[in-house]
């Protein structure tokens, strides 16, 4: 899954796909290096990140969704919380909404997903970006998150959302300190037991620079497709990542290794 964020201050990338021409030109890079599905998002959920209205994401959104849907010929999600967002995104052809609140961020998100008969991503997170690191204290973070994400796939199922449409991320960074990440990261497989695809988003993170000692995201490379190697082999389905052509070639190795006879 490759990142294409349309926001002015995204943590890793911001403002550099501003403008249609721009994001058509990241969106076809992406493609051309190997991605199977494109994640756009037009709302940053950096930690201490403000939300935007709903007319703004739509205002950034539409004009791209539109012209990139119209030149690149690969599945496209839309990283979203809000309903009137999913309904107009739908309408452009998109089938995945990739929503870091779990459908709660919205009350009108559950039941107007199951009305169009799309995909979710449900993410596990506490509070909002803006004060979600003030929120990482856990007794037991992989029991805490498998059981939230139980609860949540249980309220899609009961709202109309089919199970097999259903996708789950453990939400690395959101609302975790390092320790966090790394339990979950090296545990991943237990969240196989909720019996769905998993997605791992782990691409340019502050964890990454903390182990690493990278400050900008952007030297982050090597150490996010490290990152991603590791959650494929727990179990992990979907890597959503910054750095398409670097994770695809490392995947290519990976899977002729561990499919060698």
């Amino acid at each position: 899954m490759g990142i294409l964020n349309i926001t002015p201050d995204s943590f890793s990338d911001g403002g550099e796909a501003m403008g249609v021409d721009a994001a058509v030109a990241r969106a076809h890079a992406l493609w051309q290096a190997g991605a199977d599905i494109l994640d756009i998002g037009a709302e940053s959920t950096r930690p201490g990140s403000l939300p935007v209205s709903e007319e703004e994401e739509l205002h950034r959104l539409l004009p791209v969704l539109e012209a990139v849907a119209d030149r690149i010929s690969i599945p496209i999600s839309v990283d979203t919380s809000k309903a009137g967002v999913m309904r107009a995104a739908w309408g452009l052809g998109v089938g995945l909404f990739n929503d870091i609140t779990a459908l709660r961020g919205d009350p009108l998100a559950l039941p107007t997903a199951a009305e169009l008969g799309a995909s979710v991503c449900l993410m596990h997170m506490r509070g909002r970006p803006r004060d979600m690191q003030q929120l990482t204290h856990y007794e037991d973070v992989l029991t805490e998150v498998r059981d939230f994400l139980a609860e949540r796939i249980d309220a899609c199922v009961r709202g109309g959302i089919a199970r097999e449409r259903i996708v789950i991320d453990p939400g690395f960074g959101f609302a975790k300190d390092l320790s966090d990440n790394l339990t979950l990261l090296r545990h991943l497989d237990a969240l196989s037991e909720l019996g769905l695809p998993i997605l791992a988003g782990l691409s340019r993170k502050a964890m990454i620079g903390a182990i690493t000692g990278a400050g900008l995201a952007k030297d982050r490379v090597m150490g996010s497709v490290a990152a991603a190697l590791w959650a494929l082999g727990k179990g992990a389905v979907i890597l959503r990542v910054h750095d398409v052509a670097e994770t695809v070639q490392a995947v290519r190795i990976w899977g002729a290794l561990a499919y060698a006879r």
